[in-house]
């Protein structure tokens, strides 16, 4: 008598597990919190924060260069005229305002 055996479900159950394993880590590779598409994500933010950064130490520098010229060392005539003209609203006698 020949005696024929099926394979048993141990091996099936293994190779499943192992297969439902790998898919897991390979989505959390790629779509978790530290996976490739945050990665991407991570960097452009970081790149529009610079360029945030870099506009705002510009608008500093501009800032410093007219605090500095309106400062007692160093006066800017046509700073002062400006800044008058424009926070005071004042005119000269020899202008003529239209509205």
């Amino acid at each position: 008598m020949t005696r024929t055996s099926r394979p048993g479900f141990g091996p099936l159950i293994f190779f499943a597990t192992a297969f439902a394993v790998g898919a897991y880590f390979t989505f959390a590779a790629v779509q978790g919190d530290y996976g490739l598409f945050r990665r991407v994500e991570i960097s452009a933010e970081a790149t529009a924060l610079q360029g945030d950064l870099d506009r705002l130490n510009d608008e500093i520098a501009r800032m410093e260069n007219l605090t500095h010229r309106l400062s007692d060392d160093y006066l800017d005539l046509d700073l002062l005229d400006q800044q008058a003209r424009s926070v005071l609203g004042l005119l000269r006698a020899d202008e003529i305002v239209i509205r």
